[in-house]
């Protein structure tokens, strides 16, 4: 099928008998996501035992089968591998965990075309980054916002990014924030439902719309602050500024934060002294279990010296 393409003979084992194609060959070809067979079969590179192209990916399996996948060559990405210093927190074949630092873009947008967590990436792994993303995004499962820190997942390969992604669409990644906000809020314990989506006033923001997707924040207050707290906030779901709209929709928005807060006098003060300019927000736990291995695998990471510092100021 032309240069710039591999073959791969897959043969449908006896145990996919009357499996959908799609799952079939993906039984047969480990390194191939099911996701991916989908579009390479829609894509005409599938063909079948008498030669003709493949079209259904939902057609029956038939046991000692043997099926020509064609994998066009990776589309070389637009991004660069840089040697920015990353913090790792574990690491495998399949994936790795990054402690990222605030500051730190997750992947290339306008305006910000390098210096970001996926040009680090490329310089670390190698190259070896799922390519479900696309060129721009490669390995990227989620994100975190630039201005905050903490533990985030990248896959290195189709099926650890597919077994990821499945987890986030579920919501049974275990994903919890330190938060310090101004003001205490009363109950310490809590929870805020409340569907979010882009402001129909100000597409830079996101907003509680009562249209938008089904967002859930489970907050707990661990220590009571100069008028002001420090929370963990359990993410049920995973949206945009999530954390950040949420807190500040019932009267406790994260302290420096530029788009949703609104800085008290006392604590404006506190900020320009210790020159802190972003939001107060830290991914302290990530939990998950491995697309692969199966094993549960959960992460902390403390809170970073900038956080640390407006705490211990503010619990004075």
């Amino acid at each position: 099928m032309g240069s710039g393409v591999s073959i791969l003979q897959a043969e449908i084992a006896a145990t996919a008998d009357g499996w959908r194609v799609d799952r079939a060959l993906a039984d047969a070809l480990p390194t191939l996501s099911r996701e991916r067979l989908k579009v390479l079969i829609a894509g005409g590179q599938v063909s079948r035992p008498d030669g003709a192209l493949m079209r259904d990916p939902a057609r029956k399996a038939v046991a000692g089968e043997t099926y020509a996948v064609a994998v066009p060559d990776p589309t070389p990405a637009h991004n660069e591998a840089q040697d920015i210093p990353l913090v790792v927190a574990f690491e495998d074949e399949h994936l790795i965990v990054i402690d990222k630092p605030a500051g730190l873009v997750v992947h290339p947008a306008a305006g910000n075309l390098d210096g970001t967590l996926v040009n680090a990436l490329l310089h670390h792994c190698g190259g070896s980054l799922s390519g479900i993303g696309g060129v721009a995004r490669p390995g990227i499962v989620h994100r975190i916002d630039k201005d905050t820190s903490g533990l985030m997942v990248a896959a290195k390969t189709d099926r650890a990014h597919e077994g990821l992604a499945k987890q986030f669409a579920d919501h049974s990644i275990d994903r919890r924030y330190k938060a310090i906000v101004g003001g205490r809020p009363i109950p310490p314990t809590g929870s805020v439902d409340a569907p979010l989506a882009r402001s129909p006033h100000d597409r830079k923001k996101v907003a509680i719309v009562r249209t938008g997707k089904r967002a859930v924040t489970h907050y707990r207050m661990l220590e009571p602050l100069a008028d002001a707290a420090l929370l963990e906030c359990r993410l049920e779901t995973g949206r945009t500024h999530q954390v950040r709209v949420h807190m500040a929709s019932i009267g406790h928005a994260l302290l420096g934060d530029p788009v949703y807060g609104r800085t008290k006098p006392a604590h404006r003060k506190v900020l320009e002294t210790l020159n802190f300019r972003r939001q107060a927000l830290h991914a302290a736990r990530l939990g998950f279990i491995h697309p692969i291995s199966k094993h549960a695998l959960s992460f902390d990471s403390d809170m970073p010296a900038d956080m640390q510092e407006l705490f211990v100021h503010l619990a004075h």
